[in-house]
């Protein structure tokens, strides 16, 4: 079968489930992991020819996608901030907004040369302190997960990327007080509710790990509230406070951290939303 040919049978079986736009991407992700073979080599090479076994993957893929499971755990890892990262079923897949706050924090922090010392709380993959270790090489990272499988990723991950970040096994929500105190933390704690399910797509809803991503209805803030009292506690003075948000509790997200003595400030995402906030101890 060629390359064109195997194509358009992908086309055919995914075309009532995703837009064509989203099937070619897919298309193109496992022909270049699987196949070799670039977006630009498909087009310039229509009739190559894809062996029985190559084609098999394909078609296994195909049926992943089928059932939802993201790309991403299909072909093992995803691009984040420039740099390749593994992810799996234990890990959330790092979106672009979480770039975006990365890309906040390096504004700030990285033209000023001293020896940061940042702690990431509810790590994952280890996307956003790999990135700021990539970025700010005298940088000092540490990074809390209450996950074990998740933080072996993020070791993985590590390596990868060939920086050094202590990663360590915490349920924050149990942890009374952190042992040292650091420059800035950040986290992106699971924030969306349960009654915001129904907004979900179905390929994280049944696939991606639900610890990661919603908290009670009636307890929106719990991440939040712990994790703005420890950085109280925890922060050196002036130190940074960054907080990935659920756009629809901004206001009284900024409410709660001002709260703990911070001053704080939103902003937006590309796509308009407040996304983001970063607070000063004061």
């Amino acid at each position: 079968m060629t390359i064109s040919q195997l194509r358009q049978n992908f086309r055919n079986e995914l075309h009532s489930q995703y837009p064509q736009t989203e099937i070619d991407s897919f298309f193109f992700l496992l022909a270049e992991e699987y196949l070799e073979q670039k977006r630009l080599d498909i087009a310039l090479h229509p009739d190559f020819v894809v062996s029985s076994e190559k084609q098999a993957v394909i078609e296994q893929a195909t049926e992943k996608l089928q059932h939802y499971k993201p790309i991403q755990y299909i072909i093992g890892h995803t691009e984040f901030y420039g740099l390749d990262f593994k992810v799996n079923e234990n890990v959330l897949i790092p979106r672009p907004e979480t770039e975006e706050l990365v890309e906040w924090i390096l504004s700030d922090i990285s033209s000023e040369e001293k020896s940061w010392r940042i702690l990431d709380i509810g790590t994952g993959s280890g996307c956003i302190p790999i990135s700021l270790a990539k970025n700010i090489s005298t940088a000092k990272l540490t990074g809390y997960d209450i996950s074990e499988p998740a933080l072996e990723i993020a070791r993985q991950n590590a390596t990868l990327n060939t920086v050094q970040v202590s990663f360590e096994n915490v349920d924050i929500l149990k942890l009374e007080k952190i042992r040292e105190t650091f420059d800035v933390i950040v986290s992106n704690p699971p924030y969306v509710r349960e009654l915001e399910k129904e907004e979900m797509h179905r390929n994280v809803l049944d696939h991606e790990p639900q610890g990661a991503l919603y908290v009670c209805n009636d307890d929106a803030f719990i991440f939040y509230r712990k994790i703005s009292q420890l950085a109280a506690e925890n922060l050196k003075k002036n130190g940074l406070l960054y907080f990935e948000i659920n756009q629809y509790l901004s206001k009284e997200t900024l409410q709660l951290v001002e709260q703990f003595g911070f001053e704080a400030e939103l902003k937006k995402d590309i796509f308009g939303n407040y996304r983001m906030l970063k607070a000063i101890k004061i």
